[in-house]
This record gives C-alpha cells, structure tokens and sequence, in this order.
C-alpha cells in the first residue's frame, strides 16, 4: 500500500494484510479439521446407535409374540429373559445418545472459543484502522498536497481504507450474530444432554425392577426344577382370591397405603367421570409410586425449583392449613429439580393448572395432592387431556408417556420404558378387577 508522504503513517500495510488473511484461514481451516472430526465421530455413534435400537426391535418383537402364547414355563422364562435384555439395550442406547450429545457440546464450545478470538482479532484490526483515521483526519491536506504525494493517491488510500473497515465491521457483526447463535445451540444441546441423563437414571432404575424378575426367574426355576407340571402348580398357587386382591395394599408416594379395594373405588369413580379406564389410572399411581427412590423424602426448601414451584407451594400449604416444613416431596435428583407431590406426583406450577377441575370432580375445596382421592382426580384428568379416552392401548400408552415427558418428548424412543411398564401394570389391574366383578 503506497504511502500517503513519507512522514505520514501507513493506511495498512500490506504485510498487515497478509497476516489477517492468514490468521482468518488458519482458524477456518482449523475449525473445518474440527468439524471434520466431529462429524466422522457423531456418524459412528449414530450407526452404534443405529444397531442397538434394531437390537431392541427384536426384543420387543420377541416379547410380543411370547405374550400371545399359553402360558408355560419355557414362555415365561423367555419373556423375562426379553425384558431384561430391552433394559439392558436401552440403558447402552442412551448411554451412546449422551456421548453423541456431548460430543456435539464440546464442538459448539470450540467453535464458540475460535469465533471469540476471531472476534477480538476483528476488534484489534479495527481499532488500528480507527486510530489511522484519526490520524489521517488530523493530517493536513496541504502538508500532503507539499509532499511527495498527491491528492489523487491521498483519495485512493481513503477509498481503500474506507472499505476495508466496512468490511471488517460487516465481519464483526456477523461473527457477533454467529457467536450468539452458537451459544444458543450449545444451550440447546445441554438440555438434551441433562434430558437423556436423566432418562438414564430412570432406566437404571427401571432395570433394578428388572433385576428383581431376574430373582422371580431364579425362585421359578428352583421351585419347578425345570419341570412344566410343577410350574403350573405354581401359578395356580399364586392365583389370589377376591379377598385377597380387595385386601392387598395399593403403595401410593408421600402417603398411607391404602387398601386395592379404596384405590379401585377412586379409580372408577373418576374414571367414570372422565371416560379413563380405572385399570390405566390404577397404573400411572403406582409407576409414579415406585419408580422413582427419592419419593416423598425431599425438602421443599432445597429441593424445589426456587422461583416456580416453591412460592406455589408457600400458598398451596397455606390454602390448606398445613406446614410447608412437614409435607413429603420428591427429593431433586442429581439432574434436575424435585419437588413432586402426593400420589399423582405433581409439582406445585403444575397441580394449581388441574386444582379447580380436581376440585369439582372430588368435592375437595381446595384439593389436596397428598389426599389419594383427590391425588386419582389429578391422574385422571390429566390423562384424559392426554388422549386416554380413546381406550385403545396405543392412546392409553401414549396417554401414559405424555403424563411423563409431555407431548414433545412422548414419541422419543428414549422413554418407552415408561409407558410399557404403565400398560403392564394396567393389564395386572385390569385382571384383578375382573376377578372382582366376576363374583358380583
């Protein structure tokens, strides 16, 4: 670049110009080696994934087609067998889910870190160009006109200048927009992330109740000797009779277990009223009930989300002249907040959306989440704006996953779990109740 007159400072140099362009490929080059890399490792992952989720398919396929036989030693064995290996297949599926997740992370922080030090080069440039326009404003025309140079080049330089500090603040600006971009990306990821750890935590869970079918499996096993005529002795023996199923005890979170027989009489009767099967509302109550092991061991102070939930609760104890410091609630896990209350296992922002229709339906003003009835009402309404009503096992078991994940996440592989292990105890209920109205 010419100068202006040999005592007047250099526009930019073109030794300065190289170096910008160099240091501007350097870091895309550097950021396309990346991606490279990120791409070819987020493509194996996803074929691994790929596999396990056939896996699962199979299992499934096979667990379905042993449920439609008689039932026999061999046919048991074999479903538990199943159930086992689904777990085991879908705690390694989100396992590669959480590795791609923070793959993706870790890229998105990088490429974040490279477009902040582009952004502070871009700014070091341009505040060299703006400090050259001071001093050429301040440099007088005539000086120019004096010296060795002409107004002709003076006017070429300016062009020049002009527009390279346009350019530089057309790329200031768009790697300002990239960067926020970016960073919402990686927030987005993050959620995910603590999305698909969480269900991991709920599938290790999930496979601890499988861990105790692997000991029913063992007892089956020793008790039978193998032996298919002694096998069905003992499912015989482990028929119940009426009285039995009536008073056997229905585990509900954060209260009293009640007998089958009361929860069966508060099913049906909100069942009735909003056209969800009893069996389904008696199993969404006891998954909530069991899966979780921090239920009702929680502190509402610590463990519930500060700003919507706790000021919600404040209200809600004091509505129902009970002490806030004395109510069972879901302890927070590791990977988010807690705080559920009661049976049905809302959280406070959630109860006082459904406490007006929970109200009517039970009389109860206020509801009370800890009250089992009112608790079943919840269940119950919430299932029915769910599509349960339809009563087919694809809209119940829908119905069951949106109770959990809401409608967004419902239809995601990752927690099927969930509505398999709710449609299995609604067909265990479903049974009993049979059993009871066939001796009306």
């Amino acid at each position: 670049m010419r100068k202006v007159s040999d005592g007047m400072p250099t526009v930019v140099s073109l030794a300065a110009a190289l170096l910008i362009g160099m240091s501007l490929f350097q870091a895309a080059y550097a950021q396309t080696a990346d991606s490279s890399a990120v791409q070819s490792r987020r493509a194996e992952l996803q074929t691994q994934l790929q596999q396990v989720e056939a896996e699962i398919d199979q299992q499934k396929k096979l667990l379905t087609g042993k449920q439609q036989e008689s039932v026999s030693l061999e046919r048991d064995i074999n479903i538990l067998n199943a159930k086992i290996k689904t777990a085991q297949l879908s705690i390694k599926a989100r396992d590669l889910t959480i590795l791609q997740l923070g793959d993706d992370i870790s890229a998105k922080q990088v490429a974040i870190n490279g477009l902040s030090e582009k952004l502070d080069r871009e700014k070091d440039s341009l505040a060299q160009l703006i400090r050259r326009t001071a001093d050429i404003d301040s440099y007088p025309y005539i000086a120019v006109v004096l010296g060795n140079g002409s107004l002709s080049e003076v006017f070429e330089d300016l062009d020049t200048f002009s527009s390279l500090q346009q350019a530089l603040r057309d790329s200031f600006d768009e790697i300002e927009e990239t960067k926020t971009v970016t960073a919402v990306q990686k927030n987005v990821l993050e959620d995910k992330r603590a999305e698909e750890v969480q269900l991991r935590q709920l599938q290790v869970l999930e496979q601890k109740k499988i861990e105790s079918q692997q000991a029913e499996k063992k007892r089956i096993l020793t008790v039978s000797k193998g032996v298919e005529a002694l096998y069905q002795q003992l499912i015989k023996s482990k028929e119940k009779s009426a009285a039995q199923i009536r008073t056997e005890l229905f585990t509900l979170s954060g209260s009293a277990a009640i007998p089958f027989e009361k929860a069966l009489e508060y099913a049906t009767k909100v069942g009735n009223a909003t056209g969800v099967r009893p069996a389904l509302i008696l199993g969404i109550i006891a998954e909530e009930s069991n899966l979780g092991e921090n239920v009702g061991t929680g502190f509402w102070r610590t463990d519930m989300h500060p700003t919507r939930d706790q000021p919600v609760f404040e209200r809600l104890t004091s509505e129902l002249g009970l002490d806030p410091d004395k109510m069972p609630v879901s302890k927070k896990p590791w990977y988010g907040w807690g705080g559920a209350m009661g049976p049905a296992q809302f959280i406070p922002s959630t109860w006082v959306l459904y406490k007006e229709r929970v109200a009517k339906a039970t009389g109860h003003n206020p509801p009370n989440p800890w009250n089992p009835e009112d608790a079943f009402a919840a269940a119950a309404i919430l299932l029915a704006d769910n599509g349960a009503t339809k009563q087919t096992p694809a809209a119940e078991r829908l119905a069951a996953l949106r109770y959990l994940a809401g409608w967004t996440n419902a239809t995601k592989r990752a927690y099927a779990f969930y509505g398999d292990d709710v449609m299995e105890l609604a067909d265990k209920y479903q049974n009993q109740i049979n059993v009871l109205l066939a001796i009306r």
